[in-house]
């Protein structure tokens, strides 16, 4: 069964942003969609059997900090 998270990430400004956080997270074993929102600055996450720590370090190495 899928399973969604949702990070808020303050610092995304802009679609290079968006980018760079989806391409991130996007490479997480069990991700399936990753959705940004810039106006909320809320990232949600969709997918199987999700690690909570590599997508929080996928955020980090894209250069942001999810809270």
């Amino acid at each position: 069964m899928a399973e969604t998270i949702t990070y808020s990430v303050p610092g995304m400004t802009c679609n290079h942003c968006k980018a760079a956080v989806t391409e991130e997270l996007s490479g997480v074993s069990g991700v399936e969609l990753v959705a940004v929102d810039l106006d909320t600055k809320l990232v949600e996450v969709s997918g199987q059997k999700l690690d909570e720590g590599a997508l929080r370090a996928a955020i980090v190495e894209a250069g942001y900090e999810a809270a």
